[in-house]
């Protein structure tokens, strides 16, 4: 009996062991593993974020500040993608604006992994995939996944109470690693209030007209398929909501107010605490819904979900779901095309600031195509025009 219990007892070790082992080996690739980023025809410079706050100077978070300058007078342009890792488009987009964007007037700066610490690892008890491919026509892409917010091994300890700076509102003790909920920052902070300390202060440095912040949202969540603005950006805002909705979007994108009392957001601090006029895009992304089934690279590429689409009936989402889904080609392109409407309305309210872009995919073209006609073999460009996120 002893021996055939011991015996039990060490076959359970050996499958715990490989199993740890096994995690192990994922999250070492997840926090090692280095996203290569062509640097398209229009890229002029390549910044660090500890450029502007010192403190970031060797942390995962020093991210990379993709330069556009066309040379020409103009305004500029603040893109921010990858603040939440978990909604792909946000980074996706982002990307192929640096892949392919070439600036006529004016400036683009674009950031693609904004909260690179979120990215490193995955969300306890969700089941995320740690990685996810995009065909292109070179062979398949590579890219991180990740949580919502900044990971623990990079910003510790959590307060009990989260008291955003400066206006002291209390949030969830997680929101102080949430890059959407850091914002203006601070530089004697934690990790992420860092980040968003060192980004306001590239916005103020660089004399950003337009600070634009990408992100996808759960059908569930009332605040989809927008754009959130505000009081500075209302009037670019509502005539690229009226253009995109009538000319180019099957499902409607609205505008909402960014609410003056909710601290944290990027569409209400850089507006309130620098010049820039800011906005966040909402698009919705079903991967992130409490009510979906498997959570692998299918649905979050696809966007189809059965589970989801049955809560549609019963009127539990604010986005409609059919068995189209929502595929990342769309997400992308809906981010592409709001982008360009509102880069255009600005440089028509704004002649003497205007910031004219080219080479960029609209919604239809991206959906015609997909997302990975737009990225580059990193293996085919001349030496030196390769980043890494």
């Amino acid at each position: 009996m002893d021996r055939r219990t011991n015996g039990i007892k060490l076959a359970a070790l050996l499958v715990c062991a490989l199993a740890a082992g096994w995690s192990a080996l994922e999250f070492y690739a997840m926090r090692h593993y280095k996203e290569p980023v062509v640097l398209g025809p229009g890229v002029t410079e390549v910044q660090k974020l500890s450029l502007y706050e010192p403190s970031l100077e060797g942390t995962v978070n020093d991210c990379n500040l993709y330069f556009l300058d066309s040379g020409k007078p103009g305004g500029t342009v603040l893109v921010i993608g990858g603040t939440h890792p978990e909604e792909p488009a946000s980074n996706l987009s982002a990307q192929v604006l640096v892949e392919n964007a070439r600036v006529e007037s004016g400036r683009l700066i674009v950031v693609t992994r904004a909260n690179t610490s979120g990215s490193l690892y995955s969300r306890n008890g969700e089941a995320y995939p740690s990685f996810y491919d995009i065909k292109t026509p070179w062979g398949k892409k590579t890219w991180r996944l990740g949580d919502r917010a900044g990971s623990p091994l990079d910003s510790w300890p959590d307060p009990e109470v989260y008291l955003h700076y400066p206006s002291r509102q209390m949030l969830a003790y997680m929101d102080i690693r949430n890059l959407n909920r850091c914002w203006p920052g601070r530089p004697n902070g934690l990790l992420v209030e860092r980040t968003t300390y060192g980004l306001a202060q590239m916005i103020r440095a660089q004399s950003v007209d337009v600070a634009i912040d990408f992100h996808e949202a759960e059908l569930e969540y009332p605040v989809e398929n927008t754009i959130v603005a505000h009081e500075k950006a209302q009037e670019i805002a509502a005539m690229a909501s009226m253009m995109l909705t009538g000319q180019e979007f099957e499902v409607p994108i609205g505008m909402e107010f960014s609410p003056t009392a909710l601290h944290g957001l990027s569409h209400r601090e850089i507006g309130d605490h620098t010049p820039a006029m800011s906005m966040l895009f909402e698009v919705a992304e079903p991967m992130l819904d409490r009510i979906r089934g498997i959570t692998d690279q299918k649905l979050l590429l696809e966007g189809k979900d059965e589970f989801v689409m049955e809560a549609g009936k019963y009127g539990l989402l604010y986005a409609p779901m059919d068995e189209n889904g929502w595929h990342i080609d769309v997400r992308v392109g809906r981010h592409l095309s709001t982008f360009l409407q509102c880069v255009d309305t600005f440089s028509m309210m704004k002649p003497d600031r205007a910031v004219v872009v080219t080479g960029v995919p609209r919604y239809a073209e991206v959906k015609e195509k997909s997302v990975g006609a737009f990225f580059h073999d990193p293996a085919a460009v001349p030496l030196g025009r390769v980043a890494y996120d």
